[in-house]
């Protein structure tokens, strides 16, 4: 356990130790310069964290590859980069070559491109020791080991002789931090430390920098677009888009005292952990402009809800990241400070922006706001809004809120019974006809909620039933002549079950088997062991024709996508593929494509269109649009939305809650960010090496995690709430996930179970020599029978571990 402590900004020295005035980045483009970064200013004292964060594109990279003279040749570069008070702008790249790994270190984004892969990583450290120390190879070596042990590699001295391929994502990020930090520098500038790796691995690597901080006393630039990494490790923040910094201040002050529109959109748009299940978030429409062709005035001023006549004739001066304090680049941004603007309104209608609203893709705000059939209501009463704490709560004025299951929007009527003056992109007629004439007998039911139909006090059909489901692979060893050599455990024996009408989401780090289990169920075969039965069906019973008429019912969304959709053929083209191939008839494709479209928010006229003509969040709307093409029931969502900003993945999560309850979909969810399952899913099940440790109700999970596991992928994931984030108490697990080709005996877990070590012999050898079962999870106290007590179980909660969390309230 690792209790974080509050940021002590600028208490180490008073003079900064890098300071950046004015700086400009342009590029030359084919249309014109790129301007990608414009006017940064900002200050950074020994000890510090600055975060940096913005979209994709808003300069963040360009402007700390800049300050190391690492970008490429023919950049326009202006402005000054001081360090220790001498300027770096301008030195030839022998001088700064001397700067590079000594005064300041580099952690990248992508550490396997980072470290060379013909040298062993410890080699590569002794490379960085004695380019700028006097040392001995065996010194240098000496050095090496110790620095891997620094930042937690297992076995430093073993280790040490391996290549950048034998390690792991997490392994790879801390060698490069231990390189980064070989020199005792004076600044350390990491560039998405955290983006690629899993939320118990973040954890570690946020833990690796806070050490390496305190060891070096290095300050540290952060650059990422998480603002739950920001809030609970940076002292100041600086905002930043369209290549201008926005807004600057401490992190206090960013996340409770927000000036600027864009900021506001910003937190607005992140899902929380410890928001209510269910609440819609709050998307900023439109994409962020061409950095070649900037709009007059404020960039942002095409997306913003409260721009005004000056706003888009006038830009203001950037906000200045110095001792000025907090500053902002906005004309209105007094109005917000004094409250005559308040923050809550500013993007309060547009909230639920989803399936019936038109996604701009000029920029501008979307035009109709009305509220469409099944989506979320507007609220309009006194309750805390999701945009994050006020800046007049103190800190224990937000408490932790845990919905029950039950308190989730009740899903909606069929849209065929909206109300005429309903969005313009409700659902057709009853009239329209369908693509499935002959889909009566699998007609969902109406009026679904949590897996139950309304009305009624019987439990949803199911839709997916998984039973013991088993997927190894062979291990082979040679080139023309393989032998096997083991047997990789990809997935060993899981059940799943998927009701009419919910979302399940399956969790876990990368490498337990979410995808192999996807993989499974979306093949429709027989499989190894284990049965799949879909819509009351056994796939294994199924022939050719049979598997294609299920895959009508049956479809998914993939995580790229740029990849998922062919760049040759039109948008029409991709929707009206599948119904193609499914031989509907020409006139009811030519209908049913513009629907298609208007469903997710787009227009009719975007089936011309090519994929590479829209932003990311469009393309993945036309994703979920092909998938929607034959009326389907269950949807596979995989990693939905990990691949977009975080202003763009609101409006696709609130979309899909939209269609789901609008269709009556059924979702099959993997993910591995825990805040967006919090707010899709009904149901989570909590996956290891291959295995279910836990699964249960989304909120009773979440709210009372029974498993250590379970606690500990929790614990890990950041909340964008600086006060909550420092009086949290992290729970970080050693090492990495195992290989699935070497299974621990008993318990899977255990060799990275952080309640293991503190069990006795007997509870040890248990765990070592017993796998455990799913068993289901006992809460409170409750009176059994006359003069006894007991607990008693939860619906559906269980657990697969000998020593699991006592009960609440027990």
């Amino acid at each position: 356990m690792i209790g974080q402590e509050p940021p002590t900004p600028g208490t180490a020295a008073t003079v900064p130790v890098l300071q950046v005035t004015d700086l400009h980045v342009t590029f030359p483009g084919e249309t014109g310069p790129v301007h990608a970064v414009r006017g940064l200013s900002y200050a950074v004292r020994p000890g510090e964290v600055l975060g940096i964060v913005g979209e994709s594109g808003a300069g963040k990279s360009a402007a700390a590859q800049a300050v190391l003279g690492l970008l490429p040749d023919g950049t326009e570069v202006r402005g000054s980069v001081e360090l220790d008070g001498r300027e770096l702008l301008g030195l030839d790249d022998a001088a700064l070559s001397e700067i590079r790994g000594n005064g300041i270190g580099m952690v990248f984004q992508d550490p396997l491109s980072a470290l060379t892969p013909v040298y062993s990583v410890g080699n590569q450290l002794v490379e960085a020791l004695r380019v700028h120390q006097d040392l001995s190879r065996k010194a240098a070596r000496t050095r090496a080991v110790e620095l891997l042990d620094l930042v937690g590699i297992p076995d430093p001295h073993r280790r040490a002789d391996a290549f950048p391929h034998e390690f792991s994502g997490g392994m790879r990020q801390r060698a490069v931090i231990a390189m980064a930090i070989a020199n005792d520098p004076r600044v350390i500038v990491a560039d998405e430390p955290t983006t690629a790796l899993d939320v118990t691995i973040q954890a570690q690597i946020l833990d690796v920098l806070k050490t390496a901080r305190e060891v070096t006393g290095a300050a540290i630039v952060l650059i990422t677009h998480d603002l739950g990494v920001v809030a609970g490790f940076a002292d100041r923040v600086q905002v930043m888009y369209a290549g201008r910094p926005v807004e600057y201040g401490t992190v206090d002050e960013i996340y409770y005292r927000t000036r600027m529109p864009y900021t506001i959109g910003l937190l607005g748009a992140t899902p929380r952990l410890d928001a209510p299940a269910g609440t819609p978030l709050v998307p900023i429409h439109g994409a962020p402009p061409s950095l070649s062709a900037l709009p007059p005035g404020c960039s942002f001023a095409p997306r913003c809800p409260v721009a005004v006549d000056r706003c888009r004739e006038i830009e203001p001066a950037p906000a200045v990241g110095t001792d000025a304090g907090h500053t902002v680049a906005c004309h209105r941004g007094a109005e917000v400070a004094d409250g005559s603007l308040p923050r809550a309104g500013i993007f309060g209608t547009v909230r639920g922006e989803g399936a019936g609203e038109r996604e701009s893709d000029t920029g501008g705000p979307s035009p109709a706001r009305t509220q469409a059939a099944g989506a979320h209501p507007v609220r309009t009463d006194s309750a805390p809004t999701e945009l994050g704490p006020t800046d007049s709560a103190p800190a224990d004025s937000a408490p932790q809120v845990s919905a029950p299951a039950s308190s989730a929007p009740a899903v909606s009527a069929p849209a065929d019974s909206a109300p005429a003056d309903s969005a313009p992109a409700a659902p057709a007629p009853a009239n329209r006809p369908s693509t499935r004439p002959n889909r009566t007998a699998s007609t969902p039911q109406q009026g679904v909620t949590q897996g139950r139909p309304t009305g009624t006090g019987l439990p949803a059909p199911t839709l997916l039933q998984v039973t013991a489901l088993t997927k190894h692979f062979p291990q082979t060893r040679g080139t023309l002549f393989k032998r096997p050599t083991g047997t990789i455990r990809a997935v060993d024996g899981i059940d799943l079950a998927i009701r009419e009408g919910e979302t399940l989401a399956l969790v876990g780090e990368s490498g337990c088997g979410k995808t192999t289990t996807l993989l499974e169920i979306m093949d429709l075969a027989a499989g190894q062991s284990g049965t799949v039965r879909l819509f009351g069906q056994d796939v294994r019973e199924l022939d050719r024709a049979g598997r294609k008429r299920l895959r009508r019912d049956l479809q998914i969304v993939f995580q790229d996508p740029t990849a998922a959709l062919d760049p040759r053929m039109p948008v029409g083209d991709i929707l009206a593929e599948p119904l193609r191939t499914h031989r509907v008839p020409r006139e009811r494709i030519a209908a049913r494509v513009p629907e298609l479209l208007e469903l997710v928010g787009l227009v009719a006229d975007d089936a011309g269109r090519y994929p590479r003509e829209f932003s990311g969040g469009q393309r993945q709307r036309i994703a979920i649009a092909r998938a929607l093409a034959l009326e389907p029931r269950l949807l596979v969502l995989d990693e939905p939305v990990s691949a977009l900003d975080v202003s763009v993945q609101a409006g696709v999560l609130n979309l899909l809650d939209e269609l789901k309850a609008r269709l009556r979909l059924s979702y099959l969810l993997v993910a591995h960010d825990l805040s967006v399952v919090r707010h899709s899913a009904d149901r989570v099940a909590v996956m290891y090496l291959g295995r279910i440790v836990e699964s249960g109700g989304t909120a009773e999970v979440f709210a009372a995690p029974s498993h250590p596991y379970t606690r500990a992928l929790l614990s890990a994931v950041p909340l964008p709430d600086p006060r909550k984030e420092r009086a949290r108490t992290r729970v970080l697990l050693s090492g990495d996930l195992p290989s699935p080709a070497d299974v621990p005996s008993g318990c899977r877990f255990r060799s990275r179970c952080p309640l293991y070590a503190t069990l006795g012999a007997p509870e040890q050898r248990r765990c070592r020599e017993d796998d455990p079962l799913l068993r289901p999870v006992p809460t409170g106290p409750r009176t059994v029978g006359p003069g006894t007590a007991g607990h008693h179980e939860t619906d559906g909660h269980t657990s697969a571990c000998h020593h699991p969390a006592p009960p609440s309230g027990g």
